[in-house]
């Protein structure tokens, strides 16, 4: 129950913000240029859409090869597809999706919840890397040609350098931030595991699982060619959902480059951070406003091919994500 109201309320609080954005954008122009999008553009849209969420799976099939015998590729899909599925109906947003998958990559790799977590985890950290990587390298390009906002640079390389702190100050203290982690995490796993167990789990129980996380965390340092892979899976998302942005404004009129379209991709992930259903909102203002700097598209036609490709997304992480996750193991604690 409180989960259902925790979603009505993100829900709620998503769509009202998106609601006010597009009152002042104002929203017949926006439906009337959504909704005059070209259909061969529409057609692409959706099928960039599609590749987009199967472009995820590389990662996933990357991530999880050192847990027991893998995924197989079709499982890869069907766990990537889950993964977006989750993305939009958890409660706490995106951000909370890799917790929950944790459990059936677990299940399905007959590891633990902790091994699957800690190379998620890294999945995703090395996903954000490369994606941040590959658009301070472009902007740079931009910025020498005068095409781009010197502020644009700025955040990019910050947000870099800041991943690369982070980075480091995990590996450098990893003893400390184990420690940490226990005594935040033992009291809460106690308590939960009492529910189901005679023997609740203890504080030596979370110490180990800490331990496992960081085992298989550490375990890419000797696998480069899975690391590469997870770059490429996430490269290839970044440039396929810009492409479909590109196409959709080119549906409405709009014609612009492809290159700023792909250097502000990763900017709108920091709205992941909202616990809010699909970002729903956060997600939608952050980009549109971003395409308006780096593209110079008129407001109401960069918010039109948000929400064009943002509809697209949803359906797939809807109809293909909930009937892929009906079908994972793993559901009983």
């Amino acid at each position: 129950m409180r989960r259902a109201v925790r979603f009505a309320v993100g829900a709620t609080l998503g769509g009202s913000a998106l609601s006010v954005y597009l009152l002042h954008v104002g929203v017949d122009e926006v439906v009337r240029r959504a909704t005059a999008v070209a259909p061969w553009a529409v057609a692409l849209v959706f099928a960039l859409v599609v590749l987009e969420a199967l472009a995820d799976s590389i990662g996933v099939w990357a991530s999880v090869k050192p847990l027991g015998d893998g995924l197989s590729p079709g499982q890869s899909v069907q766990f990537a597809l889950a993964g977006d599925f989750f993305d939009t109906l958890s409660p706490a947003g995106p951000v909370s999706s890799e917790p929950i998958m944790a459990r059936f990559f677990g299940v399905a790799t007959e590891t633990t919840y902790s091994e699957a977590l800690g190379v998620r985890g890294l999945a995703k950290y090395v996903k954000a890397a490369a994606q941040l990587a590959l658009s301070t390298v472009l902007v740079g390009v931009l910025l020498v040609g005068g095409v781009a906002p010197q502020f644009v640079a700025t955040t990019l390389v910050g947000a870099v350098l800041v991943l690369l702190v982070v980075g480091v100050a995990l590996v450098r203290g990893r003893v400390h931030v184990s420690k940490l982690l226990v005594i935040v995490f033992a009291p809460v796993v106690t308590r939960l595991s009492a529910l189901y167990r005679d023997q609740p789990h203890d504080r030596d129980v979370v110490a180990d699982a800490v331990e496992r996380l960081w085992a298989r965390a550490l375990h890419f340092r000797g696998e480069p060619g899975l690391v590469g892979l997870i770059v490429l899976g996430g490269l290839l998302e970044q440039v396929l959902t810009a492409g479909a942005l590109w196409v959709a404004l080119s549906g409405t009129g709009t014609a612009v480059a492809l290159v700023p379209i792909v250097v502000v991709m990763p900017l709108p992930q920091a709205a992941s951070m909202v616990p809010v259903p699909a970002s729903l909102g956060a997600y939608d203002l952050l980009l549109a406003g971003a395409l308006v700097v780096m593209t110079g598209a008129p407001l109401v036609s960069a918010t039109a091919a948000v929400l064009v490709v943002r509809l697209f997304g949803l359906l797939v992480a809807l109809a293909g994500g909930g009937l892929a996750t009906g079908f994972l193991r793993g559901w009983r604690p």
